[in-house]
């Protein structure tokens, strides 16, 4: 717009220039001509004065309207700048929470494994001894024991006749005698097969592992087999089903030799599995013990039944007797209605002779 004004006042100062020349060099005559031509110069600078003035307007208007739209498009993006941004803090924050509950999940996990790591030390620990290794195979046979049988069927650490302490006695029904449990953990002979590299040792880890379960098959043989007092055979517990399943997958003659022995292995399922057949075998004898009871309190429930049965045959008979008296009433109630009818028909304007009333003998009026 700057630059249109500076042209405009280029053009009306060159156009006062050539007139004050043409004033200067002509004639009378030729300043009359100078005149008019002077004139149609000013006229055609007005002309264009004009058009420039028409021109600015327009360049106002195109800049006006131009500034309109520009602001128009700049509220646009700010506007969509703000929903983004609006939008992109409430993801943000939606995913920062889902961050602290993923690492608090986290932590707690941690905190997990941490305890979970401190226990399996701590299980090792127990583990390498065997005097702490005992104890949890006799804790866990207890638990196995608690959670199969009644209290009144096992009894825990009992001593026998021949001074021996027996991890656990189950009384079996019918005079039987005692089924001992005992818990046993050839752990060493185990890990020795596990941990070795070579035949040799695995050769020699095999007869360490075989020379420790008879050791055990034979102590509890002595010791827990009694006659009189226990019964013919017992239970080796080994609280672990990986040594139970490396005896019956390599080490068959051992499977032999104690079921020879009368003495046999179980680990913790196939222990729960045999107290359960226990259990049956108890609750069997259990409901044969109290059949007399059940017999007589049945005599008394038949006794109880034919003595209702009677009450309810008297009970017929009333009920008989009050249909039959029912019966009797609502007869004579309708003799009476009839009646009451016939005396209402009387017609009593005229003396008549006496009538015979239905049911009744003739009487007068």
């Amino acid at each position: 717009m700057e630059m249109a004004l500076i042209g405009a006042a280029i053009v009306i100062a060159a156009a006062i220039i050539a007139v004050a020349l043409i004033f200067r060099r002509g004639t009378a005559a030729e300043e009359a001509g100078s005149v008019s031509r002077l004139q149609e110069e000013l006229a055609k600078v007005g002309a264009a004065q004009a058009n420039l003035v028409g021109q600015l307007s327009q360049m106002t208007a195109a800049q006006s309207q131009a500034q309109a739209t520009l602001n128009e498009r700049i509220d646009q993006f700010s506007t969509r700048v703000t929903h983004s941004l609006t939008e992109q803090t409430a993801k943000t924050h939606e995913n920062l929470s889902k961050l602290q509950e993923r690492l608090a999940v986290i932590d707690t996990a941690q905190k997990n494994i941490t305890e979970l790591s401190g226990q399996v030390v701590g299980l090792q620990d127990v583990l390498a001894n065997k005097q702490a290794r005992g104890a949890f195979g006799e804790i866990q046979l207890e638990d196995i024991v608690r959670d199969a049988l009644p209290p009144k069927a096992y009894a825990f650490q009992a001593t026998l006749t021949n001074g021996k302490r027996a991890d656990c006695l189950i009384h079996m029904p019918n005079g039987q005698g005692a089924l001992v449990i005992d818990a046993k953990f050839p752990l060493e002979g185990y890990r020795a097969i596990r941990d070795a590299k070579t035949n040799e040792e695995t050769t020699a880890a095999q007869r360490f592992f075989v020379q420790s379960v008879k050791k055990h098959l034979n102590d509890i043989a002595d010791r827990y087999i009694i006659d009189g007092e226990t019964s013919n055979s017992a239970l080796m517990f080994l609280p672990s089903e990986a040594v139970y399943g490396e005896i019956h997958a390599n080490f068959n003659a051992l499977v032999q030799e104690s079921m020879a022995k009368r003495v046999y292995i179980v680990s913790p399922n196939t222990l729960m599995a045999t107290l359960l057949t226990v259990r049956s075998v108890l609750r069997d004898v259990e409901m044969r013990e109290q059949a007399h009871l059940i017999q007589a309190e049945v005599g008394k429930m038949v006794d109880d039944v034919t003595r209702l049965s009677s009450r309810v045959e008297n009970l017929g008979r009333h009920f008989g007797q009050a249909e039959k008296d029912i019966r009797e009433i609502t007869t004579s109630a309708d003799k009476i209605v009839r009646r009451a009818e016939a005396i209402t028909e009387v017609q009593l304007d005229e003396p008549e002779a006496p009538k015979s009333l239905p049911g009744g003998a003739a009487r007068a009026d």
